[in-house]
C-alpha cells in the first residue's frame, strides 16, 4: 500500500496504483511474482534491492518518496520508528541505516511487499526491520517517529481512516512526516488532519519539493 511514475511499460499504471488493473493495496496481488534486483541510493548508500510486479513503485524508487527522504530530519539515534505503508522497503531500509538501534516497523497490507522488505533487510544486514501486516502490530505498541507515503489511491475514507488509526500511536513530542502529491489533495488534507486530531497536536506543511508536500504532524 503506499505512490510520478508507479511502474514501467510493462504493464503497471503511473496513475492508478496498479498492474495491469490490479491494485497494489491488495493482500495477494494476483500479477506475477516476477523479481529482479535493482539499484538505488538509500541514505547515502548504494543498494541492491528485490522488486517485484503488484508492489508501489516496483520499477524504481518512487518521486514522492525519495522527496520525503531527501527532505526530512535525521531521525533519533533509537526508538520505535513507524513506515505506514512500506512496498518493498525504501522508507524502513533508510531508517535503519540511519538509526540502526532503532526498532523499524515496516507496515503493508500486501504480503508480497513485506517478504520483499524482510529479505531487502536482511541482504543489507539491517536487524531492527519488522515487516508487519497491520494485524501483527501490537495494539500497545507507540511510536517515536513515522515516515510515510501513504497510499492516497485507496480513496478518501479510508486514507483518513488509516491515518487516523496510527497518527494518534505517535509518543509525546513524538513526529510524523508524510510526503502526498500536491494535485492529489496534500493542501486539504494539511487541515483535515489539524481539524480531526485533539488539541495538542500540530499539523502543517514541513516542506514542498518537485509537485509534493511533506506534511509534519507532531505531539506536543
Amino acid at each position: 500500500m503506499t505512490q510520478r511514475d508507479h511502474g514501467s511499460s510493462r504493464g503497471q499504471s503511473s496513475k492508478t496504483g496498479t498492474y495491469g488493473g490490479e491494485q497494489y493495496f491488495v493482500a495477494r496481488p494476483a500479477s506475477p511474482d516476477q523479481r529482479r534486483t535493482i539499484q538505488v541510493e538509500l541514505a547515502g548508500h548504494t543498494c541492491q534491492v528485490e522488486v517485484s510486479h503488484g508492489v508501489f513503485s516496483a520499477g524504481r524508487l518512487d518521486l514522492g518518496t525519495s522527496v520525503l527522504l531527501k527532505r526530512v530530519p535525521q531521525p533519533p539515534s533509537e526508538g520505535d520508528f513507524l513506515d505506514l505503508g512500506c512496498g518493498w522497503g525504501p522508507i524502513a531500509l533508510s531508517m535503519a541505516m540511519q538509526s540502526p538501534k532503532a526498532n523499524v516497523y515496516a507496515v503493508d497490507t500486501n504480503l508480497r511487499a513485506l517478504d520483499l522488505t524482510a529479505r531487502n533487510a536482511r541482504s543489507q544486514d539491517l536487524h531492527g526491520v519488522h515487516a508487519l501486516t497491520p494485524e501483527q502490530v501490537p495494539d500497545d505498541l507507540r511510536f517515536d517517529l513515522i515516515w510515510s507515503n501513504p497510499p492516497i489511491r485507496v480513496g478518501k475514507a479510508a486514507l483518513h481512516d488509516l491515518l487516523m488509526t496510527y497518527l494518534p500511536r505517535l509518543k509525546q513530542q513524538g513526529r510524523a512526516y508524510l510526503v502526498v502529491q500536491r494535485n492529489l489533495g496534500a493542501d486539504s488534507l494539511i487541515p483535515w488532519l489539524a481539524d480531526a486530531l485533539d488539541s495538542g497536536w500540530t499539523a502543517e506543511k514541513y516542506a514542498s519539493a518537485k509537485g509534493y508536500r511533506i506534511i509534519e504532524v507532531g505531539r506536543a
